[in-house]
Parts: structure tokens; sequence; C-alpha cells
């Protein structure tokens, strides 16, 4: 698909009221950083003082690690911190919590809608970057050219349900509870493998997937777009901070059993596509009086909602329809939209890791998709991860990921004729 944009700003004043307004655009651009830093420093746990407060923080920090020695001194051991999403399991969809296989699900995940192609190398980086760090820069110029109240409207307040305009709903799902959730998640990740610095690393980790979603879903346009200022310096950030909260994160680990569960994704063999990426979430709340049932929602690009049934103490089925985002279109100068459709599925988990899904989605590639965790079943002593999908047009692909050696992101698939 072929984007024709070109580059628009409001008119700008001369003079000494031209330099006012550039000393104004630039304040806004160094609030703008400083409250992204801002976020990953306290989502890092670290210590971020107020202006012409430093003598305080000092202060406080002397008291801080007298009252640490002190503890020390008399063998007092802290509790540990809770694990509210990665719990080290070793089967299903948390034995693929990893952190590159997190920035190809998510930073490829555009590619599973239409007029993309699947090939990794086809996208164009260098463009995609330099657009979306033009926008970064100048995120005023970038407001400007649509207006404010299209801003607002279309990416910051719900309140439109037009598919064409209503962009904050994967900004509120994907990106401020999707991203908050995946970096407490991998916060949880690195603390439970004894990485220093967990939080910190998590926030790294954040950062990187979240800059190659948004290059990757530039691509090579060129011209001024709102999506990247609404991602990376209002929800994203939000996102972290949110929950970096005990409080925020218990109540979507334990109310909401709230879960990563994406795709296995592997790089096809026999044409260099990308197959079976996306990064999707699922979550189960307790219906009273009704031991054995939630209500259940999966979602990602696929949106379906449903009931879950526990089969025992640790295994469940579930199974929901919904809808999906399908066919991206270009509704106006620098903004992009989506077309919705049918979807169901069913899915079977254990201690809230999902084992096997079965999706019935008419997406750009598949029709239907099976995929089946590690751990589901055993070959010897390997415990593989299997999908197999019937493509929308003809033909099926069959992928294969294994958890050895272990860091390695990708499984490898080939066509089926």
């Amino acid at each position: 698909m072929v984007y024709e944009h070109v580059f628009a700003g409001a008119a700008r004043p001369r003079g000494r009221a031209n330099r006012a307004w550039r000393g104004k655009r630039r304040w806004v651009h160094g609030r703008l950083w400083v409250g992204m830093v801002g976020a990953l420093a306290m989502g890092a746990g670290w210590s971020v003082p107020a202006l012409g407060t430093d003598g305080v923080a000092r202060e406080e920090s002397r008291a801080t690690g007298t009252e640490e020695r002190a503890a020390s001194a008399m063998d007092i051991r802290l509790p540990e911190e809770p694990y509210y999403f990665y719990h080290g399991l070793n089967y299903g969809s948390e034995a693929l919590v990893q952190p590159l296989r997190l920035i190809i699900n998510g930073g490829y995940g555009i590619l599973q809608i239409y007029g993309r192609e699947d090939r990794i190398t086809e996208v164009h980086y260098e463009t995609g970057w330099e657009n979306v760090w033009r926008n970064l820069g100048n995120p005023i110029d970038a407001i400007e050219a649509n207006g404010w109240e299209d801003f607002f409207e279309r990416e910051i307040i719900p309140v439109s349900f037009d598919g064409n305009s209503a962009h904050y709903w994967p900004n509120y799902t994907l990106h401020l509870i999707g991203g908050g959730m995946s970096y407490r998640l991998y916060s949880e990740f690195y603390r439970y493998h004894h990485y220093p610095r967990p939080n910190l690393l998590s926030g790294l980790t954040m950062v990187v997937y979240h800059m190659l979603n948004e290059v990757v879903e530039n691509n090579d346009y060129e011209g001024w777009t709102t999506d990247p200022i609404a991602d990376l310096y209002i929800f994203d950030p939000l996102g972290i901070l949110l929950f970096s909260s005990d409080r925020v994160a218990r109540f979507f680990g334990q109310t909401l059993h709230m879960a990563d569960w994406s795709y296995q994704p592997s790089l096809n063999l026999s044409n260099g596509n990308l197959e079976n990426n996306g990064q999707n979430f699922a979550m189960k709340l307790d219906i009273p009086r009704l031991e054995r049932c939630q209500l259940f929602y999966h979602y990602g690009t696929h949106g379906e909602f449903g009931l879950s049934y526990r089969l025992d103490e640790t295994d469940s089925f579930s199974w929901g329809v919904g809808l999906k985002a399908s066919e991206l279109v270009d509704i106006a100068t620098g903004v992009k939209g989506v077309t919705l459709g049918f979807t169901s599925g069913v899915f079977y988990d254990r201690n809230n890791s999902l084992l096997a899904s079965l999706l019935y989605a008419d997406t750009k590639d598949y029709r239907l998709r099976l995929n089946l965790y590690p751990g589901l079943f055993r070959i010897g002593p390997l415990a593989p991860g299997v999908f197999l999908a019937e493509r929308r047009n003809e033909g099926m692909v069959l992928g294969v990921t294994l958890l050895y050696p272990p860091g390695l992101p990708l499984g490898v698939a080939v066509d089926l004729h």
C-alpha cells in the first residue's frame, strides 16, 4: 500500500513572537522527554529528587542506608517481592517468556495486518527510524498538522466507537495495559533469574520493543504522524508507572488473572517470512457462586470474549468469540486505521500458562491457526511447541519451536503443499 503524504504545519509567527513560540515548543518537548525518563527511572526503582531538593534527597538516602545497616546487623530479612505474572513455569506460554521473543512478537506485530509484507527484510528501517524521530522531536508540529482536537479524539479520549477513529483502543489495551503488564512481567522474569537491576533491564527491553514497533509501523511513510507521540510519550510511560504499583499488579495478576498468551514466532525456511508472530493477552474474572466458571477475555489483534471453565485445580478450558483488526487503511494524512472481522477461539491452559489454542480468524495470512505449546506433549527428551495454520488463500504452514538452546527467540516453519 502506498501512502502519499506531505509535511504540513501551522503558520509560524514572526519576529519576537516567533522566538517565543520556538522557546515554548522546546520547553514542551523537553518536558515530554523528562516524563519518559522519569517513568523509566521510577519503574527501575531509582529515587528522582524534585528540583531544588538535592539536600533532602541526600539526607533521605543516608537515613535509608542507616536503616538498612541496622536491619543487616540484627539479621532481619525483608520479605521477598511477590510474583504476579511470572512463576518460572517450564511449560506452556510462560516457558516462552524471553526478551528477544517479546521484541519479535510485539515489534513486528503490525505485519499481521493487511497491506504489509511478512518479510522483516522488506521493512524500511532507515526511513521509519528517521520519520519516527522527526515526529518525536517535533511533537507540536506533528499534532498541529491535523489539530489538537483530532489528536485527542483519535488517540487519547475514548469518545468514538468508529474503527477508523478509535485509535485510542489499542493505546489503552495494548500500550497502557498490555505494555505495562509486559514491563512488570519482564521485571519479574529478570528478578527470578537473578539479573541485576531487573526493573531497569525490563524498562530498557520495553524501550527497544516499543521503538521497533513504531519504526516497523511507520515503514516507508514520510510525514507528520501522531502515532508515536501518543504511544511513546503518553501510554507507554504511563503503563510502566501504573504496573510499578504492587496494588495495580496484584489486581491484574490475582483478580483478573492476566497472562501473556502470545504466539510462537517462527522463520519460514521456504520463503523467509516471519510466521505466527503476535503478542496476545488473556484475562479471567471469577463469577460469584460459580466456582468453576470465569468470564474470559483474550486479545491482541484479535479480541474474543467468552467463558472459562476450571477442569480441576490446575487446568482450564476457555472459549470466546469477537472481532479482529484485519485491514490497514489510510484514512487521513498521517493517520492509520483498521477494519474489523469475526473471530472465535478455544483455549486450554494449566496454571494460566497456555498449552493449546485453536483460532478461527480470517486474517491476512491465516484462516485457521492451531498452537500447541511446549509441555503439552513430549518426543523423547524434547518438549517442542508446534503451530499448524491453514493459509487464507490455499496451502498450510507448519512450525516448530524448541526451548533449547536457551535464548533462541524463533522457531522454524515450512510450507506444506
